[in-house]
């Protein structure tokens, strides 16, 4: 059973940044993709990002596009979003997700196998 611990999440004021790490345990084979969406109160689980395991390849939503960025590190089954200039509208609760093998877009929550707990990340203004 694939488990996925999210860190990071805080209080912090508009244009500032954060960093969220998303530690995967628990896997016997390779995975396809791992993503990060997130979850406004009253409203549905959005895409964020997401990064191909096996290759270079990332997505971005695109109201984060040039101030987010999802990296990983193979060695440590991690994968990290780093945020910077962050708005207001950035908060949320944000959920890391593993994409086990390709059986759908990376944008889809359905696409999706395993689902981290949640960290919360609240922007002031």
């Amino acid at each position: 059973q694939v488990q996925l611990v999210e860190s990071g999440g805080g209080l912090v004021q508009a244009g500032g940044s954060l960093r969220l790490s998303c530690a995967a345990s628990g896997r016997t084979f390779s995975r396809y993709s791992m993503g990060w969406f997130r979850q406004a109160p009253g409203k549905e689980r959005e895409f964020v990002a997401s990064i191909i395991w096996s290759g270079f390849s990332t997505y971005y939503a695109d109201s984060v596009k040039g101030r987010f960025t999802i990296s990983r590190d193979n060695a440590k089954n991690t994968v990290y979003l780093q945020m910077n200039s962050l708005k207001p509208e950035d908060t949320a609760v944000y959920y890391c997700a593993d994409q086990s093998y390709y059986n759908g877009s990376v944008y889809y929550t359905k696409s999706y196998d395993y689902w981290g707990q949640g960290t919360q990340v609240t922007v002031s203004s």
